[in-house]
């Protein structure tokens, strides 16, 4: 019997939203500040790992249909990728270059192609440490 945990699943609710955004400004201020691909996608995974402990896992595969081994292999591939492309242009491997674009939002803003690298990073970690605990609980 399941017991009736309303207050615990509300609360899941917001604290998933704040780990999410902590995430994603880790993933993001990673190539100046401490942070990126890695430390960024173990916050965003706790948060969906935090999804399926309280939830069951039907539920969250409802609200995130995905195939999380899938999402590790195009991490990893994106990453491999975003270094070969230097590679092809004549520069060394994972050479990583950045420009100054001026946003209509955000006005001056650095865009850096480590960003694609450190993406595939985060995918990888995302996809791993979710498949690695669905796969601990199926044996549970």
């Amino acid at each position: 019997m399941k017991e009736n945990d309303v207050i615990l699943r509300t609360v899941t609710r917001v604290v998933v939203f704040i780990i999410l955004t902590f995430g994603v400004e880790l993933f993001l201020s990673g190539h100046h500040n401490p942070g990126g691909g890695f430390v960024g996608g173990l916050v965003l995974s706790s948060a969906l790992v935090l999804l399926y402990v309280v939830f069951d896992i039907e539920t969250v595969h409802q609200g995130v249909p995905f195939d999380f081994r899938k999402i590790a292999a195009f991490g990893a591939m994106l990453s491999l990728l975003s270094g070969t492309a230097a590679a092809v242009l004549g520069k060394p491997f994972l050479t990583q270059g950045f420009g100054y674009f001026d946003l209509p939002i955000f006005g001056l803003t650095e865009l850096a192609t480590v960003t694609i690298f450190e993406a595939g990073v985060a995918l990888t970690v995302i996809g791993t440490v979710v498949t690695i605990i669905l796969s601990i609980s199926k044996d549970v």
